[in-house]
């Protein structure tokens, strides 16, 4: 069974594909490129004939030619511009549109790749051997360049067709693909990083296999050096280069969708550093790179604990607190890139604090202290500041965060919060805080009698409102329960029931919620004796008992032997003594 802790301590991230935005009217840019070799730009391609400046004196029509004189070159008469009228031009485009609908469309299959494979090999080998022999005349291998560079993007009707990645591997078309992110022209390796970028998008209908393949045979090509080499190169003040920036930024996220190309990325390469310097860059408003390079840090810091443990020693978490200070009280504006900027900067955070030497870092960094001024003064970033101290504060390691929280004033910020009404994440975040503080405080320390003074203060009315939300959670989940129930009892002998469904529709319903709930009662009965009368008391009201709350941390203990892997000993023998006290 999966894991309750794997499921929820986890910090969500964004997974809608991005893309880059359009800053010219693709309108705009057809038109100024649009120049037919048949016209002149500025007639339109009707003929001019310019007055002769002498005037000879004859009026009237020229006389014809005598047959032994040849006609004289028209540069400027009425074949000027193509010799041909626009009518005549729209005749001739139709039937060879004609011409193309009789011959049908080109057969995409594996004669096709090896067609391509060759012509692009061929484009590659004279663009190398012009570029080699007139080094220091441009004009004289352009155009073997524009022929190369209309090859690549031919490339991307293969993202169309992948059953054919593995012949094109085979074909050893993605080797030489790859080497062009060395070329020394900066638009041609952009090219072949957006045509990598499109040949690896999710997007893409391929099969686990075919993908596979395919990029395996690109990190067998040396992509991710290749990668982090222009990423360094690359000026954004130019346009075209901060798109190449863009596109790189897409193939790291493709590649990170596994989790050990994500790990290859942080270990073997120094793109992680260089995503850390990227984000630091300030820029008087924030733009989509700045922001897509926070979502890939990211992705990466999630997917490989080896990546936290780099991070950390490039001391992200203290960089990463600095910039987030900027918004205690000040709010990014909405929908913006700052904003989706601001929650990936949280998200890296969040994942960095999930290790002892990344809770360390937070701690010297005063991250404690700045989350709670965001809980005080803040806005969009409280909700967010919240979420980063429940990961701080929790598990074996959090015992330091849970004293830095009580020294720091932030019980009454916690358990003011707690007594108002938030949405579920928010209170499932709360709830995770003050079960943190019950478990990690020291006994007959004194931070961990101040807090459980806050649970008995004003005649329990934190216990009120705990019992108050058991009772909203407990109702949720039977009505989902009792569903489950009929569907089981519905199922015939040939069909197999749905374990990991019905899991996440209870949870859903709010089961870990009132499981985080119900192991906090149980710290108060074991703790205090008037907490325990009090408690007992609400439940009487509503015709339950201690038994109830007994009952659900006993499916915590089974669901924790049910899967042994990755189970926190601890926590375990935690909820084996607090069941005793029920």
């Amino acid at each position: 069974m999966t894991s309750i802790d794997d499921l929820f301590k986890r910090p969500s991230l964004p997974s809608n594909k991005r893309k880059l935005e359009v800053t010219r009217d693709p309108n705009e840019v057809y038109k100024s490129v649009k120049l037919s070799p048949k016209r002149d730009a500025k007639r339109n391609g009707q003929a001019m004939v310019e007055d002769d400046e002498e005037d000879d004196g004859i009026a009237g029509p020229e006389l014809p030619l005598d047959e032994e004189e040849e006609a004289p070159d028209d540069e400027e008469g009425r074949f000027f511009g193509g010799g041909i009228t626009d009518d005549t031009a729209e005749v001739l485009d139709f039937i060879d549109g004609r011409d193309r609908e009789i011959m049908g469309p080109e057969r995409i299959d594996a004669a096709w790749v090896r067609k391509l494979a060759l012509n692009f090999e061929k484009r590659i080998s004279k663009n190398a051997e012009l570029r080699a022999k007139f080094e220091d005349e441009p004009q004289k291998f352009m155009g073997s360049e524009a022929d190369l560079d209309a090859d690549i993007k031919a490339l991307s009707i293969l993202s169309e067709h992948s059953d054919l990645y593995e012949e094109f591997v085979k074909l050893g078309c993605v080797s030489s693909l790859v080497s062009l992110l060395a070329h020394e022209n900066t638009d041609i390796a952009i090219d072949a990083i957006e045509i990598i970028g499109e040949l690896t998008d999710e997007d893409v209908e391929a099969e686990q296999k075919q993908w596979d393949v395919l990029v395996d045979a690109m990190l067998d090509s040396d992509l991710l050096d290749l990668l982090s080499q222009n990423v360094s190169r690359l000026n954004e003040n130019n346009e075209s280069d901060r798109n190449g920036i863009y596109h790189a930024l897409s193939v790291l996220e493709n590649l990170s969708s596994r989790p050990s190309i994500a790990e290859l990325i942080g270990k073997d390469t120094p793109i992680l550093s260089w995503l850390l310097s990227r984000i630091q860059r300030r820029e008087s408003t924030v733009g989509q790179n700045k922001q897509y390079a926070a979502e890939i840090l990211a992705i990466l810091l999630q997917s490989s604990a080896a990546n936290q443990e780099r991070f950390n020693e490039l001391n992200g978490i203290d960089t990463f607190l600095q910039l987030l200070s900027a918004y205690r009280k000040r709010d990014p504006g909405k929908g913006t890139e700052e904003e989706e900027y601001v929650e990936n900067v949280f998200d890296c955070v969040t994942c960095s604090v999930d290790t002892e030497a990344g809770r360390s870092k937070f701690l010297e960094a005063e991250g404690v202290e700045l989350c709670l001024i965001m809980l005080r003064e803040g806005k969009m970033s409280k909700p967010r500041a919240l979420r980063l101290l429940d990961y701080a504060l929790g598990g074996q390691a959090g015992s330091a965060c849970c004293e830095r929280l009580v020294e720091a004033a932030g019980l009454k910020t916690i358990f003011s919060m707690f007594m108002k009404k938030h949405d579920n994440q928010m209170t499932e975040h709360l709830l995770g805080i003050l079960a943190s503080l019950l478990r990690s405080l020291p006994g007959d320390s004194a931070p961990r009698i101040r807090a459980l003074a806050k649970f008995v203060e004003k005649d329990y009315e934190k216990i009120d409102r705990l019992v108050q939300l058991r009772v909203a959670y407990s109702s949720k989940l039977a009505t989902v329960e009792q569903e489950i129930k009929r569907e089981r009892a519905g199922l015939s002998s040939d069909k197999e029931e749905k374990p990991d469904e019905w899991l996440s529709r209870r949870l859903d319903a709010g089961l870990f919620s009132l499981q985080t709930v119900d192991v906090i009662l149980a710290w108060l009965v074991a703790e205090d004796d008037g907490a325990k009368t009090k408690i007992q008391k609400l439940l009487a009201d509503r015709e339950e008992s201690l038994s109830n709350i007994k009952a659900t941390l006993q499916e915590q203990l089974e669901g924790m032997d049910a899967s042994m892997e990755g189970v926190d000993i601890t926590s375990k023998e935690m909820l084996g003594t607090l069941v005793q006290f029920l």
